[in-house]
């Protein structure tokens, strides 16, 4: 199994179209976990300059890789500094942490 990342930094406000856009082409699973940070987009009426962000994290074969990344693109896109990015890295390995083996779901061919 080739698997690839598809991590994403995306604006709370967009979060549910993205899970959607994910659901709707049945990806395995994603992971979303609230952050703060500052790229393109800073808020300077905070010290820190920190924003809220949503990351969604999400495991796929390498063919489903991009196909994920423009789906997560068009449902996050607002066209304003700070909408977000994504990025696709490789994968090595991927237990199951239950069974202790590989994991090799069908979906993520």
């Amino acid at each position: 199994m080739d698997y690839r990342k598809v991590t994403a930094i995306v604006r709370p406000a967009v979060l549910e179209k993205v899970e959607a856009a994910l659901q709707a082409m049945n990806v395995p699973g994603v992971s979303v976990t609230k952050v703060k940070g500052y790229g393109e987009y800073a808020d300077f009426f905070k010290p820190d300059w920190m924003a809220g962000y949503a990351r969604i994290e999400v495991f796929v074969g390498r063919h489903q890789a991009d196909e994920t990344a423009r789906a997560i693109m068009d449902a996050a896109h607002v066209g304003l500094e700070g909408d977000g990015i994504v990025a696709i890295l490789p994968v090595e390995t991927v237990y199951n942490i239950r069974t202790g083996t590989l994991c090799e779901h069908e979906m993520w061919e």
